[in-house]
């Protein structure tokens, strides 16, 4: 075990403030025992006030967790949502008192959280909208996780759980790759190191020590167990996406959050949210699916629109991807797998920039005054109203829309990083580059794409778009058939 080291100027560890906030264990666990008692305080109001007036439940877990803190972080100082999540805090001191086992192979399936995450919540969201955006419904859908985490901890060892089942456990560790600091250890003080007590902390079963030959810091959460444990672990300021312009072990699962997330968020909502909120809604294919199938199917308050404007953005983004790395891989004459995976890293910035777009507006817009006004209702200081930091249409608000088009610049210097990673002719290369950005080229078609509909044909009335009316006028004939 280190007892000193001295750090280097970029180490976060030895600076002051910084230092303090991600290293200092008893201020880690106040701040862990904290969350973790406003997560379940935020439930139990959830379940005890269920009506419209109750905007702490939703603020919390809508406005705050997800996405603010969430996109917010992923690209700046990684995984750190991770390191402080209840989940993760209370399942360390449930494995040790649980049994223990080795999850099934068959559990051990990174797709089965990915999963979760694209149809149990935003297949969900798009085909039933106000599922989610109830207190009830946001305290009975993370409690329902929170017991299944619980059990899992329970019966299984290494943080499983994390690693496998959480609905954000591989999408947090895919897009942490962006972020501008690294996990690792100073290797002159490994290299004479026999007890490896930074491997021995950690509840995930990882080894710090093998980050840095890795280029990889594989399931770390930045709990930061094991800088307590050896002084030699360090947590370092990097350049963003350094370890993407380098060769690593790639995890498929990775590159397919990318492109499932991309089309579950940013073009579904640009479908759907965007374009469907305009004049020329009831022109688009998703739009006339959707009336088609109203013909037959009417179920209550299912959103037939929001189904097809998920499915096609999915088709769509995947048909991209895939029909463009197949090309690029027959260009360089390589293995499609090998070029998919290796090159798909580069899809990385599109979703989480786009999002932290939309995230920084928002709550400016409407996200800092729920967030004010439903704490002072929770903790019991009555209605209150404050006023949003901005208004739709203000100028400055425009800045915002900038980190798209450094979302699409940043995912072309990782897509031409990795490319220069593959062992082919220069002038192969060149031809399959754009072959390759397929995706990152429909993403910005999209973006184009949607404000070009807004801007010829205006929005429409409804908030929902042309097509709430003509599915108006559609059930009211069909009453006046039956």
């Amino acid at each position: 075990m280190v007892k000193y080291i001295k750090r280097q100027k970029n180490d976060i560890y030895g600076m002051p403030i910084l230092g303090f906030l991600f290293k200092n264990q008893k201020f880690l666990t106040v701040f862990k025992v904290l969350i973790t008692a406003l997560f379940f305080y935020a439930l139990y109001f959830g379940f005890t006030h269920t009506g419209k007036d109750n905007t702490f439940t939703p603020a919390l877990f809508w406005g705050i967790f997800w996405s603010f803190f969430i996109v917010l972080t992923l690209p700046t100082f990684g995984r750190i949502f991770c390191g402080i999540c209840p989940h993760g805090f209370m399942g360390k001191y449930i494995t040790k008192f649980g049994l223990k086992k080795k999850m099934p192979k068959w559990m051990q399936n990174r797709y089965i959280g990915i999963m979760l995450l694209l149809f149990g919540f935003w297949g969900v969201y798009y085909i039933f909208p106000g599922v989610y955006k109830t207190p009830l419904g946001t305290a009975l859908l993370f409690s329902i996780m929170t017991l299944v985490a619980f059990i899992v901890y329970f019966f299984y060892r290494d943080m499983s759980y994390c690693k496998f089942i959480c609905p954000i456990g591989t999408l947090t560790r895919a897009y942490s790759k962006l972020s501008f600091t690294w996990l690792g250890t100073y290797q002159s003080a490994c290299s004479e190191c026999k007890t490896f007590e930074c491997a021995t902390a950690c509840e995930y079963n990882l080894k710090p020590f093998t980050f840095d030959k890795r280029n990889s810091m594989t399931d770390c959460t930045l709990c930061m167990d094991c800088s307590s444990a050896c002084e030699a672990v360090s947590f370092k300021i990097t350049k963003p996406s350094e370890t993407l312009f380098k060769k690593f072990q790639v995890l498929p699962a990775e590159v397919w959050t990318y492109i499932l997330i991309l089309a579950a968020i940013p073009i579904t909502m640009s479908f759907h949210h965007g374009i469907n909120r305009s004049n020329a809604a009831n022109d688009m294919i998703w739009t006339k699916t959707a009336h088609y199938f109203e013909q037959f199917i009417q179920i209550g308050s299912l959103d037939m629109v929001g189904l097809f404007a998920f499915l096609y953005a999915l088709i769509f983004t995947i048909t991209a991807a895939v029909a463009g790395m197949f090309i690029a891989a027959r260009i360089l004459k390589q293995d499609f797998k090998s070029i998919f995976y290796n090159l798909g890293y580069s899809y990385a910035p599109l979703f989480i920039l786009g999002s932290l777009a939309h995230t920084l507006e928002t709550f400016f817009v409407r996200g800092y005054d729920r967030i004010v006004e439903g704490f002072a209702l929770g903790f019991g200081f009555g209605v209150i109203n404050i006023t949003s930091l901005a208004k739709h249409g203000d100028n400055w608000l425009m800045i915002f829309t900038l980190l798209k088009w450094i979302a699409i610049i940043w995912a072309l210097i990782i897509l031409y990083k990795r490319m220069k990673l593959i062992n082919a002719p220069k002038y192969k290369k060149m031809l399959a580059f754009p072959f390759a950005a397929s995706l990152i080229i429909f993403f910005l078609s999209v973006n184009i794409y949607r404000a070009h509909i807004l801007d010829t044909y205006g929005r429409a009335k409804s908030s929902h778009g042309m097509h709430t009316n003509h599915k108006s006028a559609l059930v009211h004939n069909t009453k006046n058939a039956g």
